[in-house]
């Protein structure tokens, strides 16, 4: 291929127009006028390759509008799901949040019935206990006088006459019968 041919490439509307255009502009005016003396068959085949074009164009213009079109409506789509998934989940914590607030707030209320509770018994078992302790000491106090006034039936001194009178034991001596 030389350097003058060049493959064919068909163009696009808007470099026809331009074209079209820079023809138009470089044509040589016509005196006293302002017309311009252009090639006829240039420019009408220039124009005629621009409508063959348009309609091409047109119709990819409008596909990409169309595709353009779906891709926006999907992606309004995913975006709504996106976001009622996370409304969703939103209110899934929320519940959640208020369930486990409500657990610890019953959780604490329990503890608390069960120290009060715990509290009331101690302090039952504590005056059972004092009760008890009362009887028990007045069943002692009762024990005791009658212990003791049953020591001093037996500490009623006799009197016994000298000859009677036993000499002390001998030191190591328990019994009587160590005597003697």
């Amino acid at each position: 291929m030389s350097q003058f041919e060049q493959p064919f490439e068909p163009l696009d509307t808007e470099e026809l127009l331009l074209r079209t255009r820079d023809q138009i502009e470089t044509a040589r005016s016509v005196p006293m006028s302002a017309s311009v003396m252009v090639n006829r068959d240039e420019l009408l085949a220039l124009v005629d390759d621009a409508l063959q074009a348009l309609p091409e164009e047109i119709r990819q213009a409008r596909w990409l509008l169309k595709e353009r079109e779906e891709f926006l409506a999907k992606a309004r789509r995913e975006a709504e799901d996106i976001i009622d998934a996370g409304r969703q989940q939103a209110e899934r914590m929320v519940e959640r949040t208020e369930v486990v607030r409500e657990a610890r707030r019953r959780a604490q209320q329990v503890v608390d019935d069960a120290e009060a509770q715990a509290r009331a018994i101690k302090h039952e078992a504590e005056d059972y206990i004092d009760q008890k302790l009362a009887s028990f000491e007045v069943v002692l106090d009762r024990t005791m006088q009658a212990v003791q006034r049953g020591r001093e039936r037996l500490q009623v001194v006799v009197e016994l006459p000298e000859a009677e009178v036993v000499a002390e034991p001998e030191e190591g001596a328990f019994f009587d019968q160590d005597l003697g």
